[in-house]
């Protein structure tokens, strides 16, 4: 059976794709639907979900299309979860390499630095981050980023020590590559597969904590998110509380989605695993 069918019959693994497939959906659609400029003012204020099927999900404080603020959003938040992914992916397999590969003082000075990154809480981390250098969507994903490397860089250091003494390593020292060269294309892609089962939760952490980031007023000014929308929303809680629920169930569906269909991976995973 092929993987993919595995994952599909797998109940959580095909929920979160639905979910996810909802979300680039979302992404996607957002210029066609809404070519503009979503925050532009669009209608009455204050006007609740389904009573103008013009305006589906209301208008928020200044008359803004909340639909068309959620649309633009899921952009910034896929945009942000999975640059900040890929990004903390990158630096922990390399640094986790490097340093099980090399060993010795490389290893001991490459694992205190991540030790020392891990003493500092991922979201702290990124709101000093953002904070002293300045909010912008290149600024959210490096200081998001800068606190997910260190759980990638262990587990690709944990595989490299148990990859380094197989025959193909010593193959590869006998033929004469340079140890660098070794590391970076014989072991590197055998630790990935590891790695990368961590990519939905820190894709998830990384939605998470620009959502915060942004309910914060630390978010990119210039782009409409979810957290920023929840925030706005807060000032009229009583009256309108759909402004900040909308983004806010749409924000715990997104996280839902990707831990799901990541668990389905894994356990695809590890049913090949004990079929091989």
């Amino acid at each position: 059976m092929s993987p993919l069918r595995r994952f599909l019959r797998t109940p959580e693994a095909i929920a979160g794709a639905i979910i996810l497939v909802a979300l680039f959906a979302m992404a996607l659609t957002a210029p066609v639907f809404f070519p503009g400029d979503p925050q532009a003012i669009a209608g009455p204020t204050l006007l609740p979900p389904f009573q103008d099927w013009s305006l589906p999900l209301g208008t928020d404080r200044l008359g803004r299309d909340v639909l068309a603020a959620l649309l633009h959003g899921a952009r910034t938040s896929l945009a942000v979860g999975l640059a900040a992914a890929a990004a903390a992916l990158a630096v922990g397999a390399i640094v986790g390499t490097l340093a099980g590969f090399a060993g010795g003082l490389v290893d001991e000075v490459l694992m205190r630095i991540t030790d020392a990154f891990q003493t500092v809480p991922s979201f702290l981390l990124a709101l000093a981050f953002v904070s002293v250098v300045g909010p912008s969507l290149g600024v959210v994903v490096a200081a998001i980023a800068l606190g997910a490397w260190t759980g990638p860089a262990r587990v690709a250091r944990a595989e490299v020590l148990s990859i380094r003494e197989r025959d193909f390593v010593a193959g590869a020292r006998v033929i004469g590559m340079h140890p660098l060269e070794i590391a970076l294309r014989e072991v590197l892609p055998n630790a990935l597969p590891p790695v990368l089962a961590l990519s939905s939760v820190i894709v998830a952490a990384a939605i998470l904590t620009e959502a915060a980031l942004s309910f914060l007023g630390l978010g990119d000014p210039n782009r409409v998110t979810w957290g920023g929308m929840i925030a706005e929303g807060r000032a009229v809680l009583r009256t309108a509380p759909f402004l900040s629920i909308i983004p806010g169930v749409a924000l715990v569906l997104t996280v839902l989605g990707i831990y799901l269909a990541g668990e389905g991976v894994v356990e695809t995973a590890a049913v090949r695993r004990s079929l091989s």
